[in-house]
């Protein structure tokens, strides 16, 4: 006999149908995108920096450039000698424009130094008319001092000789601003518990022979190329004294009558 329920039975409730066990279906995972590394860029290279126009080297030309002016300054009595002696100095040991420009800065008639080049081919601007030089002084062709000084300096005419005396004082004697009127220029020296100073231009050869007695004698001797360059003799005694003769570098000779005459 069989027991089991029948399907028309409403006593029964149905049997729900078995639900499949399935799992959920995953997704991939997503694989990590590498991020790009970035190169490391290299750093730009720090270009020289532009050099200070005050900071550039100078030539021998730019510094005869500056001499030049001063003496013409000095020639006009602007600067003094001790000035002009001074500022020359600084000019030939100069480096850099910025050692040059203080040099003429104070001197209104004169160009400051520019710093600024030219551009090629441009043609330079004509250079200032030379100003008339003052008439040389004529001069006694001796110089005492007994118990002072004397000074003999500036534009004056200087012969063939030329006597210096001092006795308990002192005696200036410069040339370089001289016209000399003779190839050759002999001064005698005598120099008593005193001393007597001697200069002389650059391109004027200079001789000397003296004699110290308890005292110096020096005579710094040049013999410059041009053979027609005048002559500067000294000779003496200093008893008790000095006498000194040197070139000054800087100042060079610019008028010679004689010479002058002969190329006329």
């Amino acid at each position: 006999m069989d027991n089991s329920p029948s399907q028309d039975d409403p006593g029964q409730p149905p049997v729900p149908a078995p639900v499949p066990l399935t799992k959920p279906e995953l997704k991939p995972r997503a694989e990590p995108v590498a991020e790009p590394v970035a190169e490391p860029v290299a750093a730009p290279r720090p270009s020289a920096a532009p050099v200070a126009d005050a900071e550039m080297r100078v030539s021998d030309a730019d510094r005869e450039r500056i001499a030049e002016l001063l003496r013409d300054a000095y020639a006009e009595g602007r600067l003094d000698a001790e000035e002009h002696a001074e500022r020359i100095e600084a000019a030939y040991a100069a480096r850099t424009f910025g050692d040059l420009a203080p040099l003429t800065r104070d001197l209104p008639a004169h160009r400051s130094v520019s710093f600024d080049k030219p551009p090629l081919g441009a043609q330079e601007p004509a250079p200032a008319p030379a100003r008339p030089l003052p008439p040389a002084r004529q001069e006694a062709p001796s110089v005492v001092a007994i118990f002072g000084g004397a000074a003999r300096k500036g534009r004056w005419r200087v012969g063939s000789h030329l006597t210096a005396f001092t006795a308990f004082g002192g005696v200036d004697i410069d040339l370089t601003d001289a016209v000399f009127e003779s190839p050759e220029v002999e001064i005698t020296v005598t120099a008593i518990f005193g001393g007597v100073e001697i200069r002389v231009p650059e391109n004027v050869s200079l001789l000397g022979s003296g004699v110290g007695i308890f005292g110096g004698f020096d005579v710094r001797e040049q013999t410059v190329a041009d053979p027609y360059a005048p002559v500067v003799r000294v000779k003496g005694v200093a008893l008790f004294g000095g006498c000194n003769a040197k070139p000054r570098r800087g100042k060079k000779l610019r008028e010679w009558v004689r010479k002058q005459l002969d190329t006329e």
